[in-house]
């Protein structure tokens, strides 16, 4: 084969690996381990754009690398495939949401008719070395009976502070029988009676199940959520933007429901302190400590004095502090408008203008409110609170910048040191007692906590910062108004959505207490429901189910109408979000065959943790966060056996879309070509970049049939004809028709060069723009990689075995050399350009050496593995290009042994000559004078004397 026909050769491999299975890894090997994982990807049906790869493409490099470097390499891939985008496309066309992923992934035709490739044919043409026999997919029933699974481990288990671990609830049980809950150091809800051993015994079964229920690392609690009406359920944080829900922007409210949560914040400490262990990028680990907000403090506690309550419906205020030792300067308190007092401590003047403001909270979204901190609102709730040392009546107002969820929603509001308690006063008319006197209280000062100087009060006056919070906290605590504290910011997490399309709870109830469905009867698949809508009641889509209640008697779910609260009890109907599937797919990849465990131990002590782990710093406080938690949950309940689930990590940066523009004549269908643009007063549209070739031209005929207004339009042209768009790089999607699908380029110009161009385009870290520009230019180096295998008659294959020469041997070295360090770096993009110099070098030099062209091959072949087995298997080699040791460095052929010396005449450079680097200056004198070059330019005159500098210069002084 002559010519570079990378279509067949790309096939011809790809085939081979999967008929092979050259990738897959063994769970036993005498090999070191190396388990490299991509972020899977959620199968929607637009499919792959060439965005997406870019992850998987630098992946795929460093596993193919550690495979020749003799590790045996675990590389697999699944799909993320619950969620909402599946049931809200089901809503619109009335498929089953298992059918459409199905296509998404496998390819087919939708019901109206789209032909969709399928993310694993896309994926397959790439060329990817995934261990596809380790396929996952979360909406598999096999694979969600696991995450079913940890939820019942999370269920039976609580949180010990003094062990520093999660714990069976039975040990709880057991300590409740025999001492009570009084020396209890658990993660639980707040206020939880004490009683003792014989309460405990006095107990309903009933009464212990509730109690059990507020120390549960997964429980049922009102809960402060992100409602969207529109779409019936609840919504994460991050899938609210700007008040509104990230997919269909719709109106979002914040509203109280039953919900189960995870008592993620058990583990605050932890979470924080596992990252000094793993090897991920700092900007990520701040968002961890910032999300998570560690702070130390004191809870302080006032007293509602209201005179529209009597002593008996009296109620105090707890509220955590950084700044115990500001308390003399409080002079109101904020509640968030969500807190539970704002109901009961309203008068009745301001119960109107109360429940107004509180509505028109419900409406901002958390994130809203936080990053908000221009709009000063609030509403006054007609109570007072004590301060707890001058006795004075404080005013209670709410206010939308405290959060229900942070603390305990409520702050004792200092305006002499807090801009935004200081803004809110004088908005409100609010007086602001200066407890700084004589102290420069700018905000720079006030942040030097070490250098503030605390005044007026009788115990605190000229303290330190941290004298004066001890003494503070001290104080508090004598008075019983107080105590110190640490406090995290981190709030547990709401894991009920009210969607169809999700794992379902293992989870019936009895006379309204959650029961767990016993390890052995899972899964409890999803049923048949006719719509995937929430119920006309608004019960969530699973309301809808007709048989869907849990038989306790044969374990088995049967039809609704058998519901007797004896032994056939009603199903929960919410189901769980999309992070649960993520949380520990990693395991589950090390053994996803097996239907005992969620991975053997034989598995998980082999491959223990993730080596390397690839994906979008998006997920920072989301599923890495939770993921996190589970992990070191299990951990601490012997069911894994590392705490943490990434060991490195790296955030790939987005490619981005170069978006096309035509320049359309206000008020009429009438297009200019870009450079006139500015002569007309013209408004830009968005074209499909694949009507625009690389010369930035728009095909005029193909934009007019593009849509049918645009049929009849006139066009103002370049003078050539051409007409030109103007481009804006922005983020890749469908609806700036700016998507580049890989598919177009692997068929025109190989998977090969989509790889290698993708690692060129710059830093994987970074984002960066999408261009056809470039692209030639690395197809162009493959047709030079192959020809120069193919050098002999008619293009010919030939590599001879004669001995390589020094420039040879040198240029394969330092290719060695850089493309080895730009991997373990992750430096990609250099390695591209190494690459192109090497077979630049090798063409000039007219290499055929094997010695030389073989060890090459292994060192391109992470990059472009199709053109390297190809010109492996044609070089004799039986077995794939990827079982092959990577070449090792040799300094020596580095090491140059002869110098190219500048030859100058009265400093002016006139020629060159190579001189071993060994000879002394002697014997490099006289091989200088005795070139004829060097006569010429000396006319017979005789130098006042040769400058000789070894390894550098040669100067000679006429």
């Amino acid at each position: 084969m002559s010519n570079y026909h990378f279509n067949d050769i790309e096939a011809k491999w790809q085939k081979y690996w999967a008929e092979n299975q050259t990738f897959k890894a063994v769970n036993h090997s005498n090999k070191p381990k190396y388990y490299v994982l991509d972020m899977f990807p959620y199968p929607s049906g637009a499919g792959l754009h060439v965005g997406h790869p870019l992850g998987y493409i630098a992946s795929d490099v460093y596993a193919r690398f550690k495979r020749h470097q003799g590790f045996n390499v675990l590389h697999p891939m699944g799909y993320d495939s619950f969620g909402l985008p599946a049931e809200q496309y089901a809503i619109q066309t009335g498929q089953h949401p298992a059918n459409t992923t199905q296509v998404n992934i496998e390819g087919g035709v939708d019901k109206q008719g789209h032909k969709i490739a399928g993310y694993r044919k896309q994926m397959d043409q790439i060329g990817f070395s995934f261990d596809w026999s380790r396929e996952v997919r979360t909406s598999d029933p096999s694979y969600y009976k696991w995450t079913q699974w940890i939820f019942i481990q999370l269920f039976h288990a609580w949180y010990d502070f003094d062990a520093k671990k999660a714990r069976p609830i039975s040990d709880l049980i057991t300590v409740f029988s025999s001492e009570g809950n009084a020396e209890v150091n658990a993660a639980c809800d707040d206020g939880i009676a004490v009683f003792s051993a014989e309460n405990w015994q006095q107990y309903t079964a009933e009464q212990q199940q509730q109690i059990l229920l507020q120390y549960r690392l997964t429980y049922l609690a009102e809960t402060e959520v992100n409602w969207c009406p529109a779409l019936g359920t609840v919504l994460a944080n991050d899938e609210v933007v700007n008040g509104v829900s990230e997919r269909g922007g719709h109106p979002v409210i914040r509203k109280k429901m039953k919900q189960w949560s995870m008592r993620i914040t058990a583990y605050s400490q932890r979470l924080l302190d596992g990252l000094d262990t793993i090897d991920w990028p700092q900007p990520l680990k701040d968002s961890q400590t910032n999300w998570i907000g560690r702070s130390e403090g004191a809870t302080v506690t006032f007293n509602v004095i209201s005179k529209e309550h009597s002593a008996e419906k009296s109620h105090t205020i707890p509220v955590f502090t950084t700044r115990p030792d500001t308390i003399f300067g409080v002079s109101f308190m904020t509640l968030a408008p969500e807190h539970e007092l704002v109901s009961k401590i309203t008068t009745d003047a301001q119960k109107a203008e109360v429940a107004a403001y509180v509505e028109a909270t419900a409406k901002r979204s958390e994130r809203e409110r936080m990053a908000d901190v221009k709009t000063i609102s609030g509403a006054f709730t007609g109570a007072y609170a004590e301060h707890p040392f001058t006795k004075e009546p404080i005013p209670i107002w709410i206010g939308d910048y405290v959060l229900a969820g942070y603390g305990t929603g409520a702050v004792m509001s200092v305006p002499c040191g807090d801009q935004r308690d200081y803004d809110f006063a004088k908005h409100f008319n609010i007086p602001i007692p200066n407890i700084f006197e004589g102290v420069d209280i700018s905000e720079e000062a006030f942040s030097d906590k070490e250098n503030t100087k605390i005044a007026n009060s009788d115990f605190l006056n000229g303290l330190n910062y941290k004298k004066a919070t001890k003494t503070a906290i001290y104080k508090l605590e004598e008075l019983g108004a107080g105590t110190g504290k640490i406090n995290y910011r981190l709030r547990d997490a709401v894991f009920s959505r009210q969607r169809y399309w999700g794992e379902p709870f293992p989870v019936y109830y009895e006379n309204g207490l959650p029961q767990m469905i016993a390890a052995a009867h899972l899964p409890l698949t999803l049923p048949e429901i006719d719509e995937y809508l929430p119920t006309e009641d608004g019960k969530p889509p699973l309301g809808r189910a007709e048989i869907w209640a849990w038989d306790t008697k044969h374990n088995h779910v049967v039809a609704n109408s058998q519901i007797d609260n004896k032994t056939v009890f009603p199903l929960e109907l919410n189901t769980m979000p999309g992070w649960a599937g993520s949380s520990c797919y990693m395991f589950r990849y090390m053994d996803p065959s097996n239907t005992e465990a969620l991975a053997s131990d034989e598995a998980m002590q082999y491959w223990e943790n993730v080596d390397l782990y690839l994906g979008g710093s998006e997920h920072a406080t989301g599923h890495l966060l939770y993921s996190r938690f589970w992990v070191k949950a299990l951990y601490d309940l012997g069911h894994l056996k590392v705490e943490e689930p990434f060991k490195k990590l790296i955030n790939q940066g987005m490619i981005l879309g170069e978006s096309a523009f035509v320049h359309r004549v206000a008020g009429e269908n009438k297009f200019v070509t870009s450079s006139l643009a500015s002569e007309y007063d013209t408004q830009p549209i968005h074209a499909d970049v694949a009507m625009i070739n690389i010369s930035n031209e728009l095909d005029i005929e193909a934009f007019k049939n593009w849509r049918e207004e645009f049929k009849d339009a006139t066009f103002i042209t370049e003078e050539d004809g051409t007409f030109k768009v103007s481009r804006e790089v922005e983020k890749m999607s469908k609806s700036k028709y700016n998507v580049v699908s890989p598919d177009d380029i692997c068929k025109d110009y190989g998977a090969d060069t989509l790889r290698l161009y993708e690692m060129f385009l710059g830093p994987l870290e970074q984002a960066k723009p999408w261009s056809m520009a470039g692209i030639t230019g690395v197809h162009s180096f493959l047709k030079k990689l192959w020809k120069l295998y193919h050098t002999g008659d008619n293009g010919s294959f030939l590599v001879s075995e004669t001995t390589a020469s020094k420039d040879s041997l040198k240029t394969l070295h330092k290719t060695i050399k850089k493309v080895a360090a730009d991997i373990e770096n992750f430096s990609f993009n250099t390695s591209v350009s190494t690459f192109m110099i090497a077979v630049n070098e090798l063409g000039a030099q007219k290499c055929t050496s094997k010695e030389v062209l073989e060890p090459l091959l292994i060192v391109i072949s992470p990059y472009a593995p199709h053109i390297a087995e190809e010109l492996w298997s044609l070089l004799g080699h039986n077995q794939s290009i990827s079982e092959a040791a990577f070449p090792k460095f040799e300094e020596k052929h580095l090491v140059e042994s002869a110098k190219n010396y500048p030859i100058s005449f009265n400093g002016k450079m006139r020629f060159t000559m190579e001189l071993p680097l060994e000879m002394s200056k002697d014997a490099i004198e006289a091989a200088v004078m005795a070139h004829e070059k060097t006569q010429f330019y000396l006319e017979g005159r005789t130098p006042k004397k040769v400058i000789i500098v070894p390894g550098k210069i040669v100067n000679i002084v006429g």
